[in-house]
């Protein structure tokens, strides 16, 4: 199944997206729901929170009083961490329960406010924030749920911030005003889920575009996506993306490290579950002594493609990645070259879906680089 983490500070309207993917046919995991079910009458949890908190915490009728615990739990960051500490290992055994009730072909959208702060982006295929500005944010809490103005900035001031919430989210949805149309979103999620299902990857022609200033905080967030997948391994940021201001294709490249091929191997299906289905088995063109083997595997995601090379760490394939990478990093007259060209050459192979021929055609310009490269990692180590 494709797991789908959404999140946005409270007010932003989080719950108009959940509900617009619900009517697409995701299935929707609502914590907040689950937040309410582990503290019903008569459970351990509810139990435990009179006990934190005291019983003027419960209604007549030995329901929660929501408004009174919020009250005592936001007023500091001890309380809120105590309340947290009674609810979210309920609440995550709830989740995978409702997780492992979903179809094998479901998006599963997990509804959480907290993911940001429980640090669980790389758990998900996707994430999708919500925003609204903090004042939009308020007034909604205020004239829509009737909240206490003090009792809604403690709330607010208690989650994530805007740039936290930013660096996790592969899609931002800006709700500040009109409801955002879902609709690429849906294609997107629809099509990522296929891919994951089948084993597939998401292919293009190898179109060339400017560099793109969103590369390096998609490149982080996906590096710790497949890191995490893979067992907390090292993921190298690596190829023409991992350049400032090289004109690329629109495809991160990363290096995953293994200790060798057996290992590449066993880490197949994991990375292919996580979105990122095996391709083969592969030799990088040698560019001097040493071993070249790779397990190849590529994104799933059909709104960012992704190359993902698993090489054993210090062998001379890795090597050769990171070096090249810097050494273009370094040279500008290298960096602008090899733009020039690799645009001339996305013209020419614009309707080669697989790349190949592409790449073949910088074969030449590669070949001569190899002793440009060589000489600025002689000159580093120097």
């Amino acid at each position: 199944m494709l797991r789908v983490g959404l999140t946005g500070g409270i007010g932003s309207g989080k719950s108009t997206i959940a509900k617009l993917l619900a009517e697409n046919g995701a299935v929707v995991i609502d914590a907040d729901k689950l937040a309410r079910e582990v503290l019903e009458p008569g459970t351990d949890g509810l139990k435990e929170v009179v006990k934190a908190f005291g019983e003027d915490v419960l209604n007549g009728d030995g329901t929660l009083n929501r408004a009174a615990l919020a009250a005592k739990a936001f007023a500091s960051e001890e309380a809120r961490q105590t309340l947290n500490g009674i609810t979210h290992p309920r609440i995550g055994a709830l989740t995978g329960q409702r997780m492992a009730e979903a179809p094998e072909d479901a998006i599963v959208v997990h509804d959480i406010p907290l993911l940001v702060e429980r640090d669980l982006a790389a758990a998900y295929h996707l994430v999708i924030v919500v925003h609204a500005d903090a004042a939009t944010r308020l007034e909604r809490l205020v004239t829509s749920r009737g909240m206490d103005r003090r009792d809604a900035e403690n709330r607010i001031a208690a989650q994530a911030t805007d740039e936290q919430r930013r660096a996790v989210a592969d899609v931002w949805l800006d709700n500040s005003g009109e409801v955002p149309d879902i609709t690429g979103l849906w294609d997107r999620l629809v099509g990522f889920e296929k891919n994951v299902r089948t084993q597939s990857y998401a292919a293009g022609s190898p179109i060339v575009v400017p560099y793109d200033g969103r590369w390096p905080a998609q490149a982080k967030r996906l590096a710790r996506r497949i890191s995490v997948a893979a067992g907390g391994r090292r993921v190298e940021h690596i190829g023409s993306t991992a350049v400032p201001g090289l004109a690329a294709k629109d495809v991160l490249d990363f290096q995953l490290a293994v200790e060798d091929m057996a290992t590449a191997d066993s880490l197949r299906e994991t990375l292919a579950q996580a979105g990122f289905p095996y391709v083969g088995p592969y030799e990088d063109t040698p560019r001097g002594e040493g071993d070249w083997s790779k397990r190849l595997h590529a994104g799933a995601d059909p709104g960012r493609r992704v190359n993902l090379h698993l090489r054993v760490e210090g062998a001379a394939n890795w090597r050769w990645a990171i070096d090249f990478r810097d050494w273009l990093r370094h040279d500008t007259q290298a960096r602008e070259e090899y733009a020039a060209l690799k645009l001339e050459l996305s013209q020419r192979f614009a309707a080669d879906s697989s790349a190949f021929a592409y790449g073949e055609a910088k074969e030449p310009w590669m070949v001569a680089a190899v002793a440009r490269v060589q000489a600025y990692r002689g000159g580093q180590v120097s």
